[in-house]
Parts: C-alpha cells; structure tokens; sequence
C-alpha cells in the first residue's frame, strides 16, 4: 500500500506542480527585473539631465540649439556649408540644402530643359513606349 500512496503522490506532485511552468516564469521575473533596472538607471540619468537645464539661460541655450527658437525680437540666420566649387551639387537631399544657382549659369540651364522636353514629345506608338519602359530587361 505505502509504495502505491508514494506513486500517487509522486503523479500529484508532478502533475499539479510543473517544475517548467515556474522555471519560464522564473526567467520571465528575471527578465523584467533587468529591464526595470535598466529604466530605473535612465530616469537616474534623466533626472541629472532636469538638474543641468534647471536654469533659464541653461533652457534658452539649448532651445537654440537643438531646437531652433530664438527670443522675441531676435532672428535666427542659418549659413548652410557649400561645396565649395561655385556648381549646383546633384544631391538627393532637401533641396533647399542645395547652394544657389549662379545667374550665368541659368541660361544653359533653360537650355538644357528645352532639349529634354523636345526629345520627350516625339511621337511614338504605345509598342515603342512599352519597350523603352521595359528596355532594363535587356
């Protein structure tokens, strides 16, 4: 009788008490624990930050900075960096980033647009227009 109690109990013991349930919560506690330590050090930092900008000229100089703002009254004026060689640079960027056009220069410019647009208007059929789409198979 005592080893069929023991057997029974054993079937309990496992079957009401999964030893890998707790093991993934266990994981899980740790994990979470980790994570809490790691926001508790970022609000530490945080704070240190508040108590470096607590004053106003401390605010006023990095509203200027970081974000751009300026005091009534005052203007704020960019000098963006060119690239030094005097030509329109060809980036994909903001195009207000671009250095100005020199006023010698616009006449080719026109130009060069006009040739563009002559060579775009020929008239071809929609065969022709679908091959040149589809020409990168070639």
């Amino acid at each position: 009788m005592m080893p069929l109690a023991l057997v029974t109990a054993a079937a309990m013991l496992v079957g009401w008490f999964p030893l890998s349930t707790l093991w993934h919560q266990q994981s899980q506690l740790d994990a979470t624990a980790a994570q809490i330590s790691v926001i508790k050090n970022q609000e530490h930092q945080l704070a240190l930050q508040a108590q470096a900008i607590d004053s106003k000229s401390a605010a006023a100089l990095l509203a200027r900075e970081q974000y751009q703002l300026v005091a009534p009254g005052q203007s704020l004026i960019q000098v963006l960096p060119g690239d030094g060689s005097g030509t329109v640079s060809q980036s994909t960027g903001d195009p207000g980033l671009q250095p100005l056009v020199s006023p010698s220069s616009v006449s080719t410019l026109q130009s060069g647009q006009s040739a563009a647009t002559t060579h775009s208007a020929s008239p071809r059929g929609f065969v022709a227009r679908l091959l040149h789409t589809l020409e990168f198979w070639h």
